[in-house]
């Protein structure tokens, strides 16, 4: 037998039928045997053979003589030749939406200045005068002088069509004079809560706008058509099906995009199973066209349950909210979104529309904030099983781990942000409070667990990157060597029980998906190396050889 890419195509049709099985309703359709299968079960055991029946698993297990009795003459028989299999990957946190955008817009991730530049250049050379545009991924960090751009240096390659560049973490945005003239943004605007127009000296916009004082920029852009947003979340559900995940949890969709999600499912357009968070405030329009949470449509393929809230803005861009100011811009504590009256009536509106919620918290007093306020309103409304997230609890003030988990708040975090931010975190925050941050040890050991993710395309998608910083604390060039403050990694199981079992518990799955357990959607990975005994090093060029999805090999 040849490699597993090839089986996928070359799968061997058993001619067997046993007649003491039983009835049809018994067999398997697909018997995968031979594999080294890691089902992540409440044993962490280890299964050879996997039976399928439509989109659930028959069986997981090491009785190969009991698999061949649930076969027919049109069970299909793939041998895995010891392959290395794992559940399907459960992105807990990721932008379903502008994943897709970001695999078709000019690439600009990362990239030096004079190139980006360059990139802009040619792209006005495509367009007519007054055409935006627009994409997204620079870093300042990444530059030798680490500083903010300007607009100047924009205008300089673009003076007629607006340009939009949002940098990686998704928290301030790079433009040209044309954009802050389209936008009505002058020396005289002023700052709007929970954000900031960065400014020179003399007052003038530079041309970076964070967090909240972008929104009035965003009006103006046009916005693709219902057709292009579709074509957006199929480039989007290729490409994390490519890498074994089968499951997502997507960190904020207008209402608009609801709808084109349903249709979208109820056609088979899409086949990746997303958990929808609604942005803050689309779940007033959701509710009052009589709508209200609802889990496994379509198969199992869509739910739209949660409202995802934010509380802060980001490290990178000095926004997250601090108890204490940054390191490194004296008197500065970031940016808090709401007064603590202003979050309180949010979140009881949303707990009393029944949905979970999903808070975006960096700093230390934004996750306080959160924390305070999601216990008045449980303590108001009480609510046993309400699964309440913190997205991202990236800088955390001791005394809150331990409030986290008495709370039963689920820490969804995503182990990449700490190799990505390790260059300039410090900085950020002291030698200090940065034993707080990205702390996964920290949370782990008090109880808690992590839904882990890569928030795409802030970060790559690739879910093994994640794997390999969650277990090493190092980036893909393995620097700091011994990893950065690494008493805080997880073990490879709890880095693996991140992205499948403790992921499918953050979005209510636990039952459904998240190991490889007989009863649960046949949901898993055929790997090209086997993550939990390869070197450190080799983890974070994993590859996915197979990809299965409710029990059908995804074409690639």
């Amino acid at each position: 037998m040849n490699k597993i890419c090839i089986l996928q195509s070359a799968v061997i049709v058993a001619v067997m039928f046993i007649s003491s099985c039983g009835t049809n309703s018994d067999k398997a359709d697909i018997i995968f045997t031979n594999g080294t299968i890691y089902t992540v079960d409440k044993d962490f055991s280890k299964a050879s053979v996997i039976a399928v029946q439509k989109d659930k698993i028959l069986y997981a297990g090491n009785d190969l003589a009991f698999a061949q009795k649930l076969q027919t003459a049109k069970t299909q028989l793939i041998d895995l030749e010891g392959r290395p299999v794992i559940p399907g990957i459960i992105e807990s946190h990721l932008h379903f939406y502008d994943l897709g955008v970001s695999l078709s817009e000019i690439d600009i991730y990362e990239k030096p200045k004079a190139e980006i530049l360059q990139l802009v250049a040619e792209e006005v050379k495509k367009l007519q005068p007054g055409e935006w545009i627009v994409s997204s991924g620079w870093s300042h960090e990444v530059w030798p002088d680490a500083k903010w751009p300007t607009k100047e240096e924009l205008d300089a390659v673009s003076p007629d069509n607006p340009v939009c560049l949002t940098r990686k973490d998704g928290h301030s945005v790079w433009v040209n004079s044309k954009a802050l003239e389209i936008a009505g943004i002058t020396s005289d605007t002023p700052d709007p809560q929970g954000g900031e127009i960065i400014k020179t000296a003399s007052g003038q916009p530079t041309g970076v706008l964070v967090d909240t004082a972008m929104d009035g920029l965003f009006s103006h852009i046009p916005a693709p058509s219902a057709e292009q947003r579709l074509a957006f979340y199929q480039r989007a559900d290729r490409e994390v099906l490519s890498y074994g995940i089968t499951s997502l949890m997507d960190a904020g969709v207008s209402y608009r995009d609801i709808q084109i999600l349903k249709d979208a499912y109820s056609k088979g357009l899409l086949q990746v199973r997303a958990y929808e968070l609604l942005n803050e405030g689309e779940d007033i329009p959701y509710v009052s066209e009589g709508n209200r949470p609802e889990r496994d449509l379509y198969g199992g393929k869509l739910s739209v349950n949660g409202v995802k809230l934010y509380t802060d803005g980001s490290l990178g861009s000095r926004s997250a909210w601090f108890l204490e100011a940054f390191n490194d811009r004296p008197g500065h504590f970031g940016n808090p979104r709401y007064s603590d009256e202003e979050f309180y009536e949010i979140v009881k509106r949303i707990r009393s529309h029944g949905f979970q919620i999903a808070t975006h918290a960096i700093g230390d007093a934004a996750i306080r904030q959160t924390i305070d306020i999601y216990e008045k309103v449980l303590k108001e409304q009480p609510l046993t099983d309400h699964r309440y997230r913190i997205e991202h609890f990236q800088h955390v003030h001791p005394d809150d781990f331990a409030r986290l988990v008495k709370d039963s708040i689920i820490a969804s975090m995503q182990t990449v942000h700490a190799t990505s931010d390790m260059p300039f975190a410090e900085a950020r925050v002291g030698p200090s409070r940065v034993l707080g941050a990205y702390a996964w040890r920290t949370v782990l050991d008090h109880g808690g667990i992590i839904a882990n993710g890569s928030d795409a395309p802030v970060e790559y998608v690739n879910p093994y990157h994640g794997f390999y910083a969650a277990v090493t604390r190092q980036n893909l060039h393995g620097e700091p060597q011994g990893g950065w403050y690494p008493q805080l990694c997880m073990t490879r199981e709890e880095a693996l029980k991140s992205f499948t079992i403790w992921g499918a518990y953050a979005m209510f799955g636990e039952k459904e998906k998240g190991s490889i357990e007989a009863g649960k959607y046949a949901d898993f990975v055929v790997l090209d190396r086997d993550i939990m005994t390869c070197s450190l090093d080799d983890l974070k060029d994993t590859k996915a050889l197979m990809t299965v999805l409710g029990g059908k090999i995804v074409d690639k």
